[in-house]
């Protein structure tokens, strides 16, 4: 085996696994795959000495996506080493008493009081640089608001939604293919939320794990009594043991014992040091402190056999294979179906109805399939049998390769399943911006017939006394709606070619489109590819898809009614229109001027400029007020010498 082969493709596949775990939400194997491959990754770099650049043993985390305003944290935030044996627990210890407790499985938050009252709630974002989420922190049902303690402290928990309340928010959704799929995944949502009206919906948990710094404060240098007095603030803390080697084993069974009747959820046990100064004194490596441990539970496994798969269609139009398979006991409760994520795994596996497979409970809870047993004994691979109709409209279906990852998708635009997504994307701020109408209300909707197609949202006023009457509603809220959906009536063509949801039509090339075609759709209906390829920023596939949308009958009749319904801003062609042609910027941090990122990034557009994600040779300025940072795109911009300026330079100098 070429083993420096062997770790850049294991580095390639782990990173690409947490990037869609962590930043987009889904899953592309299974917790239990991760671990072998990534212990098979530690266990190649420890034999051959070599670590590769990207290796996730080295990297903490990844670049936070979101819009909050992001912040550096004063220290960076490690990942904890991990083990699956007790004994290694216990090694750990050595001739010392350790405290263990829950490792949350959730988001982990920053909380810092300043004069007893909370000042500010960071996420743990990439581990050096976190997102500000300080008002939505301050929904969080148990964190005091303030406390007796008037110095400064700074403490790290997580944020969590119980099973109960996932449970019920998942109830309220009547498409059971739309429901989340996993209390950490609808968590680290309702946690890095713009508004912070749905995180207090959501009621979300915080349960603190660490006391990171406080003001004249004698612990006598123990966890257990940081602990002890952070409960007598209010916070609410991980529950915890007192162990040593003698004893740890007999504290993760009671833990183990636990995890069926918790209502949170969590995926394993943390151990640190009770004695602090002994843990700080042990330093750090590159990735782990060395005074704490994680211990993840070993899985229990039992074989079945697979009966069939299931094809689950998705509100985002994805259609998901979902294993069903004769039922096993596992961590004491029954299991028959279990989810397999997207294509590219179905063909790992390889599962054939009537294979044996083993499966398993990932942190003792959600039901997976680690290896199909049958596969390993065929002599040839066969190819797993795909739909080519969906579920639930029966229309055509396509196999789609992102970044190499297959996945199964209805290519009808109007599937059932698929609305949720292109209502919810029309409403929001970038498209035709109707403040007040939530993801939820738009489900409602859907389901009692008030909405079908995109124009019924112009024309809710057929449904005011049903809408009156539904649940959680009133005449109030239905005023509120409808002002909100007038004030959309007045929008600019790029608004609305951005609302319709065209393949590759985002906020900048439904501006640039717009721009090229100054605005109208007539002429945009009739674009042909050559002409569109022409645009800046847009290629033969964006092209394509583009002229495909309008070849659709359907769609050109929605986007004319839309027409009839909203009237464009007429956007004067000023001398200083073109003033910042040319110039590229990179916008980072929090704004004070401008509303948010993206008003100011609509200011540079009108004006001829454009905004880019990342810091890179061809970048004009870095927009960042605060500019002696040490963030990442502060380090890259000084190194290749692009200006860093803030935004009252910028207004002194452009506006």
């Amino acid at each position: 085996m070429d083993k420096n082969k062997r770790m850049k493709e294991l580095i390639e596949v782990l990173n690409r696994a947490s990037k869609a775990y962590y930043q987009e939400d889904h899953e592309i194997m299974s917790n239990f795959e991760y671990d072998a491959l990534y212990d098979e990754l530690c266990a190649l770099e420890e034999e051959t000495g070599i670590t590769y650049p990207g290796s996730p043993t080295q990297n903490v985390g990844y670049e936070v996506l979101s819009e909050l305003p992001k912040e550096a944290h004063p220290s960076p935030m490690l990942s904890l080493d991990k083990t699956k044996e007790v004994a290694a627990l216990a090694d750990f210890l050595g001739d010392k008493k350790g405290v263990l407790s829950w490792k949350m499985d959730g988001l982990t938050v920053v909380l810092t009081y300043r004069d007893g009252k909370l000042f500010k709630a960071v996420t743990r974002g990439n581990g050096e640089i976190g997102e500000v989420i300080t008002a939505n922190a301050k929904t969080f049902v148990n964190v005091p608001q303030t406390i007796s303690y008037k110095g400064e402290l700074v403490i790290r928990g997580e944020a969590v939604i119980k099973y109960s309340d996932f449970e019920r928010i998942n109830a309220a959704i009547a498409d059971i293919d739309a429901r989340y799929k996993n209390p950490r995944n609808l968590c680290s949502g309702s946690v890095r939320q713009l508004d912070s009206s749905i995180t207090a919906k959501r009621n979300v948990h915080f349960f603190a794990f660490n006391l990171v710094d406080v003001e004249d404060v004698d612990f006598e240098n123990s966890i257990i009594k940081r602990f002890t007095w952070l409960e007598s603030l209010g916070f609410e803390v991980v529950e915890r043991k007192l162990v040593d080697a003698t004893t740890i084993a007999d504290a993760v069974k009671w833990f183990s014992e636990k995890i069926s009747t918790n209502d949170f959820p969590s995926d394993g046990l943390v151990l640190l040091f009770e004695d602090v100064a002994y843990g700080r004194s042990l330093g750090r490596t590159a990735k782990f402190p060395r005074n704490a441990i994680a211990f993840k539970w070993q899985d229990e496994e039992a074989e079945t056999t697979l009966k069939y798969i299931e094809w689950s269609p998705s509100r985002t139009g994805l259609i998901n294979p979902v294993a069903v398979f004769e039922p096993v006991e596992l961590e004491g409760t029954t299991v028959s179906r279990a989810s397999v994520h997207n294509v590219s795994i179905l063909e790992e596996l390889n599962l054939i109805p009537g294979d044996r497979i083993l499966v398993y409970k990932a942190n003792m809870i959600i039901p997976q399939i680690s290896k199909n047993v049958s596969f390993s004994e065929r002599t040839e691979r066969i190819a797993p049998s795909l739909p080519d109709v969906c579920p639930a409209c029966g229309g055509e279906t396509a196999v789609k390769d992102e970044n190499g990852t297959r996945t199964l998708v209805c290519i009808n635009p109007y599937c059932s399943a698929k609305k949720l997504k292109l209502f919810s994307h029309f409403v929001t701020r970038n498209a035709m911006n109707i403040d007040g109408i939530s993801e939820s209300t738009i489900e409602k909707f859907l389901d009692e017939g008030i909405l079908n197609d995109l124009p019924d949202l112009y024309k809710l006023e057929r449904f005011k006394d049903k809408i009156v009457n539904m649940e959680g509603f009133g005449i109030k809220s239905y005023e509120n709606l409808q002002k909100a959906v007038e004030t959309s009536r007045t929008t600019t063509a790029a608004r609305l070619l951005n609302g319709l949801g065209i393949a590759g039509i985002g906020d900048a090339n439904a501006k640039m489109v717009s721009k090229h075609f100054k605005g109208d759709f007539e002429a945009m209906i009739k674009a042909k590819e050559t002409e569109l390829t022409e645009i800046e920023g847009v290629g033969e596939i964006l092209a394509r898809d583009f002229v495909h949308y309008f070849e659709n009958e359907k769609n050109v009749e929605i986007v004319k009614e839309l027409l009839s319904l909203v009237t464009f801003e007429t956007e004067a062609a000023g001398e200083d229109s073109d003033k910042l042609s040319g110039l590229k910027f990179v916008i980072t941090g929090s704004l004070e001027t401008y509303e948010n990122r993206d008003a100011l990034k609509e200011f540079i557009e009108s004006k001829g400029g454009k905004v880019i994600g990342s810091v890179s040779a061809n970048t004009s300025y870095l927009i960042n007020n605060d500019a002696t940072s040490g963030s990442s795109k502060n380090k890259k911009a000084k190194s290749l010498g692009i200006p860093i300026i803030t935004e009252a330079e910028f207004n002194q100098r452009f506006v």
